[in-house]
């Protein structure tokens, strides 16, 4: 909850800066921390805790983005070493990571639930390169890029958890990621209405401020309403995950409604300033270009749906 709390804060001021936090706090140091052996924890949590190096979560590849268990990057063991091969794509925090962790195929005939590992690799490791930085229409603070890996050779105590259980590691990761997109979206579409409060306090349209008009009163309500709804959906998932409860399906609903909320609260934003929505002079052209990745990133929302559904036929 109280990491809700801090990521719902920082992207009411900064979307792009909440990403950078929460990809290195909930996924990179939390994997670490849940499935990393006493050494791998030693020699990477104070790093990152004290912000020594960033952490880069490299799962996404350019042929399998919802489908993850698609991947092609693919590991072999070389004597004491692991082999990588493959590329990854869209890869947060990448041009300036310091620790990434990547998933990588290493039994192609139990892939994906036990063929997939996960491994801890550093900028420095032989065979690593960084692709092109891909141009974002949204969150431009926070550079995404394409990670190479031309027979990177890592060492065998930076496989990361036990050999195969990659991918059933990942997915435990998505569902706490979840939550922080959930609170990121919070906070984004709580800025944009602020916006659209003030812009409809001041923005003088026949002689009376917009606000005084029920078109605009109506969006106001729906939009304060829906966040609340999305703030409240947002914090039982965390509180779940407190208690240690599995809250597959509740954070999917929470990344799903927040989302989908911020995307319609900051195009309202955008509406209710008029013509300046659409220029920089206001922020609410940014809002609306930060929030829609939230629909995308660490599963889409037609795949929260899937998911919702599935564990609502499994009970």
């Amino acid at each position: 909850v109280a990491t809700a709390l801090v990521y719902e804060e920082v992207a009411r001021v900064s979307a792009a800066a909440c990403v950078i936090l929460s990809v290195h706090n909930s996924l990179v140091a939390g994997i670490i921390a849940r499935y990393g052996s006493e050494e791998q924890c030693a020699r990477y949590l104070p790093r990152l805790a004290r912000g020594d190096i960033l952490g880069s979560y490299a799962l996404t590849e350019a042929e399998s983005g919802s489908d993850a268990g698609a991947m092609r990057t693919a590991a072999r063991r070389d004597g004491e070493e692991w082999v990588v091969a493959g590329r990854k794509q869209f890869i947060t925090t990448a041009p300036y990571a310091g620790l990434f962790v990547v998933f990588a195929v290493t039994d192609p005939a139990r892939r994906p639930a036990d063929g997939v590992s996960a491994f801890l690799i550093e900028p420095g490791f032989p065979g690593f390169s960084l692709g092109p930085e891909a141009l974002k229409m949204g969150l431009l603070a926070s550079k995404i890029a394409e990670l190479r890996f031309d027979d990177c050779r890592v060492p065998g105590v930076n496989l990361l958890g036990e050999e195969g259980r990659g991918f059933r590691m990942a997915l435990e990761l998505l569902d706490t990621g979840r939550i922080g997109i959930g609170a990121q979206a919070v906070g984004i579409a709580q800025a944009a209405l602020d916006a659209g409060l003030a812009r409809s306090r001041e923005r003088e349209q026949f002689g009376r401020p917009i606000a005084e008009f029920q078109a605009i009163q109506w969006k106001l309500a729906d939009a304060a309403t829906r966040i609340e709804a999305s703030r409240l959906l947002t914090y039982r998932a965390a509180y779940l995950k407190d208690l240690g409860r599995r809250m597959t399906k509740e954070s999917a609903m929470a990344k799903l409604y927040s989302s989908e909320t911020a995307v319609r609260v900051a195009d309202d934003c955008v509406q209710i300033h008029g013509g300046y929505g659409f220029v920089k002079d206001y922020p609410a052209e940014k809002y609306f270009r930060d929030v829609k990745l939230l629909t995308i990133g660490e599963g889409t929302s037609e795949i929260q749906r899937l998911v919702i559904a599935r564990q609502l036929l499994a009970q």
